[in-house]
């Protein structure tokens, strides 16, 4: 069974303090969402808004091997070393049928 949610825990950037309120309008069914959403999480859907709008502007933090994966693919494609879009979309094309083969080199 899942762990009960707990606001504090997922706080990325809001600090709980609101300087101003500001109305927004949104369509019945977006109000709808947020409201039910917010009750899910038990907070309010301003706190939820809040939440969302901080976690737009978040930073993502990389792992070490992720960057080094995308260094690689970097590296390789500025070499030179791409698959014409046609021979992918030729091997994408026998996916499903008795013709499909693991891409070459995989």
């Amino acid at each position: 069974m899942a762990a009960p949610f707990n606001p504090e825990a997922r706080r990325i950037g809001y600090s709980g303090a609101m300087s101003a309120n500001v109305s927004l309008e949104v369509d019945k069914h977006t109000a709808d969402v947020l409201q039910n959403r917010a009750a899910e999480l038990g907070v309010t859907v301003s706190q939820l808004i809040a939440e969302l709008a901080a976690l737009d502007g978040a930073a993502r933090d990389a792992k070490a091997d992720e960057i080094a994966e995308l260094d690689r693919r970097s590296a390789r494609a500025a070499e030179g070393q791409r698959v014409p879009h046609d021979r992918v979309v030729q091997w994408l094309r026998t996916w499903g049928t008795p013709g499909f083969r693991p891409w070459p080199g995989q």
